[in-house]
């Protein structure tokens, strides 16, 4: 099969969907690998590291025009015209957050199958899952840094001091970017609190924590109770591949202290702060009723290197599977199925159908 692997081109993108390690084995499987020049050099690998993979060096149109391009990050408006019917996609999507994307893609008709809703028998999201935990880490360094006065922020330092009591991060979400944002607070010595709606996972973090973190039922009443005295609110609420929901309305802004952060790491699909809206690395943060928003959509491109790792390590199996057996791995494999997402103009996840009030099919029927 031959392979694209372009540049990404959002603000501030610096990963890269292969490393030069990945390229070998694919071209050693008999694939053929085009290389977008200068696709990896935000994450520290040269072109000459690509080439001596194996791989071909060219334009973004000719990593675009292979048989499945693989990328990290969703096609943003530049790069529509090189959707076409023929295409397989693998990459981030997040649709139910980007209705124009939804509809070029079905009007493109291609097969496009998104990382974050491939899923495997337990229920958990293998692609998902080491970027949330990047996002998770770094949510609690971008609210720390926020929080000092020079930034805007109330002048609060999470760990305190002795004689002063710490910060207060409210962590809405108990999943892999809620445990993960828990972990970094009470690593700084923050007051750390984590909601969530499932009981069974409260229970787990309040074990694997040996109690040294809050746990309460995720409620309209329970978070409105906590705000006040919350310096970072941290949104960590995924409901796999749909629109998130919004648990923190405008009006409970007013219950939050001047100058307090909210990191809403769930912006990509939404977001669970009804004030949030995407914000790149450029121009990370804006302010509303004295309450600092950060919004970063792809909050993982900040440490590039790190994050292409972490992330290849998790899809390259997949990426090999649809490289060696085409569309077949879908019909295959029940985890590469429940990423697909679009395929020949049919919309085929049902989160991404009730976000927009679309059709969907099930993705058998769309693949038959």
């Amino acid at each position: 099969m031959k392979i694209g692997l372009p540049k990404e081109i959002k603000v501030k993108e610096n990963r890269v969907a292969l490393t030069p390690g990945g390229v070998a084995t694919l071209v050693r499987r008999g694939h053929t690998v085009l290389v977008e020049r200068g696709a990896g050099i935000g994450s520290g690998f040269q072109d000459g590291e690509y080439e001596a993979a194996g791989a071909s060096m060219g334009t973004a149109a000719e990593a675009w025009a292979a048989e499945m391009v693989v990328k990290v990050k969703e096609p943003i408006e530049a790069e529509y015209g090189f959707l076409r019917e023929d295409l397989l996609l693998f990459t981030y999507l997040h649709l139910a957050a980007d209705r124009p994307l939804t509809e070029r893609l079905l009007e493109s008709g291609t097969t496009s199958v998104a990382y974050e809703t491939v899923q495997v028998e337990d229920g958990s999201l293998p692609l998902l899952t080491p970027m949330s935990e990047v996002a998770g880490r770094l949510a609690v360094q971008a609210g720390a840094y926020y929080l000092q006065k020079p930034n805007g922020g109330r002048g609060v330092l999470l760990g305190g001091v002795p004689g002063v009591q710490p910060g207060h991060v409210l962590v809405i979400g108990g999943g892999v970017v809620g445990t993960n944002a828990a972990k970094m607070a009470m690593g700084l010595g923050a007051k750390v609190t984590v909601l969530d709606v499932n009981q069974k996972r409260l229970a787990y973090l309040d074990d694997v924590f040996f109690g040294r973190l809050t746990t309460m039922m995720s409620s309209e009443a329970n978070i409105r109770a906590l705000l006040p005295e919350t310096d970072l609110l941290i949104g960590g609420v995924l409901i796999p591949g749909a629109k998130a929901p919004h648990l923190v309305t405008r009006d409970m802004l007013s219950l939050m202290q001047e100058g307090s952060v909210i990191v809403d790491v769930a912006v990509d699909q939404g977001g669970c702060v009804e004030t949030i809206k995407p914000t790149t690395h450029d121009d990370p943060v804006y302010t509303i009723d004295g309450v600092i928003h950060y919004g970063v959509a792809n909050m993982p491109g900040a440490v590039p290197r790190t994050s292409t790792f972490a992330l290849t390590n998790a899809t390259f199996p997949y990426v090999a599977m649809l490289a060696d057996q085409g569309l077949d791995a879908l019909a295959r494999s029940a985890a590469l199925r429940k990423g697909l997402n679009t395929r020949g103009g049919k919309l085929t996840f049902a989160g991404v159908g009730e976000a927009f009030g679309l059709e969907s099919v099930e993705p058998e029927a769309a693949l038959a």
